[in-house]
């Protein structure tokens, strides 16, 4: 797993929570790995006041509240739906939750327009059974099914992007908590085991795609996660996956403080922009997310590093900017050049230094694309 690309948390954190594991001597529900306060003291990292012997990073940032209700469904039996914008850490939040809690984030189905019944329940080997039959030793169980068999977390990301069919076949899962094959004489059932739950994910802008019944609604515990709206909290997220991302690629950079703040600050304001138009061709088609934030910084460090002398400037930035955002043509690049001629200009002439070399570049960039 050291050469994998993306290792998974409880791969990355195996330190953390190996050292979370020995000390714990809380009360932990089913077959956790950790008690509920280490897990949540996993994720959202040590304070003084813990008295720990070590620290423990902070990895999820957002409000504790949503972090414990969500733990506290997980002890129950009731699944967990983490519902919200793009780009609001949800997925991210089911990894470091099922990492803690069973030390396994990846049993996870993907939720799409063709994912069918078979991706939660079961399938088979053809193979196999030409040779020999069907039997449970011929049957390919899903993510779901593994973790109904061994007492874990499964999870399914996008919930509301798969077909009525794939839900209504959850919501057996969810309230018998066992699966039948009806496919074999003996040993045809598969029963849940203490500690399975499933947490699913939602992206509230696919709201009328394929919308949860109320039978499936009922078996979930909804934890709605908002978009970071605190200039200091976004900091500290891009920040933290800055820092991930330099690590990775093994690149030396310093993040300039005067370039996050330019960066923050579009963003922010291209967000007011977009609550104030009154049609969907004056708003930017990208969901202006954190996530796409860390992107258009990943974007213009890389490019720093590959392409440029590798340091960071805020014409590079400006260029990853206009590039990730601008993805119709005329109308996302009309709404650049409007905040670039409103909004940036008349910074530049203010504050200069930094903010007129973004200047330059968001006008060459849109030039381009133009």
């Amino acid at each position: 797993m050291s050469d994998a690309l993306r290792a998974p948390a409880e791969v990355k954190y195996a330190d953390e929570l190996d050292w979370l594991e020995s000390i714990d001597d809380g009360p932990k529900p089913f077959a956790w790995r950790l008690s509920p306060k280490m897990v949540r003291l996993f994720i959202l990292g040590s304070e003084r006041a813990d008295g720990l012997d070590r620290d423990i990073e902070q990895k999820w940032f957002g409000d504790r509240s949503f972090v414990e209700r969500s733990i506290v469904t997980l002890a129950s039996d009731r699944g967990l739906l983490l519902i919200g914008d793009p780009g609001t850490g949800k997925s991210w939040l089911a990894e470091l939750l099922s990492a803690a809690i069973s030390r396994n984030s990846t049993l996870v189905v993907q939720g799409t327009a063709g994912t069918t019944e078979d991706h939660i329940k079961y399938s088979w080997n053809i193979s196999m059974v030409i040779a020999k039959g069907q039997s449970r030793e011929s049957m390919i169980p899903s993510p779901i099914m593994t973790a109904m068999e061994q007492g874990t977390i499964g999870r399914f990301e996008e919930l509301t992007r798969s077909t009525s069919d794939v839900q209504d076949a959850l919501i057996s899962i969810l309230s018998e908590k066992y699966v039948s094959i009806p496919e074999l004489d003996d040993d045809n059932i598969v029963f849940a085991q203490p500690g399975f739950s499933i947490i699913a994910t939602a992206n509230s802008r696919d709201r009328g795609v394929n919308d949860l019944s109320s039978a499936l609604k009922r078996r979930f515990n909804f934890v709605r996660i908002p978009v970071v709206t605190s200039k200091r909290s976004e900091a500290e997220i891009v920040r933290f996956r800055t820092t991930e991302l330099l690590r990775r690629h093994r690149i030396e950079l310093e993040l300039p403080p005067t370039l996050l703040d330019i960066l923050l600050d579009s963003f922010a304001d291209l967000r007011a922009a977009a609550a104030a138009a009154t049609t969907d061709d004056d708003k930017l088609e990208s969901a202006l997310s954190t996530a796409e934030q860390i992107g258009v910084l990943e974007d213009a460090i890389l490019h720093s590093q590959f392409f440029g002398d590798t340091t960071l400037g805020a014409e590079t930035l400006a260029g990853s900017l206009v590039g990730s955002l601008a993805r119709r043509s005329p109308e996302d690049l009309t709404i650049l050049n409007k905040y670039w001629h409103g909004v940036v200009e008349p910074r530049s002439k203010d504050q200069g230094g930094a903010w007129t070399q973004f200047l330059e570049g968001g006008r060459d960039a849109i030039a381009r694309l133009s």
